[in-house]
């Protein structure tokens, strides 16, 4: 696999498409940073880490209002053949403030609204809303 954070965020796309209460994605640190910012901004309802003798995975309940997954727009921005960077002047809001970016930064994950906060540019993995 070629993109992890890919697979993780489609994963996500694809349970919600047929309202699945869970779904598991493979375990690792970059997975579950991101897992607890959208449980941060009430993206999905809860995170678990899981591990048996062989495989670590990331169990996400997912957060539907009306039978409508709340999370609409799910898309990957920087991707291994094309890497996106932004300095902190240039972090744009998505969707005039009701959806957020995930931005790789020195300190660490976090939105894009913190990062312009704190001065911070860095890689920007994902947009939702």
């Amino acid at each position: 696999m070629t993109d992890p954070i890919a697979d993780m965020l489609n994963r996500i796309r694809n349970a919600q498409a047929v309202l699945q209460p869970f779904v598991d994605v493979p375990y690792s640190n970059l997975k579950y940073e991101i897992a607890e910012i959208l449980l941060k901004q009430e993206m999905i309802k809860k995170i678990e880490k899981k591990h048996n003798k062989t495989k670590r995975t990331i169990k996400i309940a997912l957060k539907y209002k009306d039978n409508q997954p709340v999370i609409s727009h799910l898309v990957r921005i920087s991707k291994p053949g094309k890497r996106v960077y932004a300095p902190s002047k240039k972090i744009r809001l998505s969707k005039g403030g009701g959806g957020f970016i995930i931005i790789s930064t020195p300190k660490g994950l976090m939105i894009g609204r913190e990062a312009r906060k704190q001065n911070l540019g860095g890689e920007i993995i994902a947009e939702i809303w």
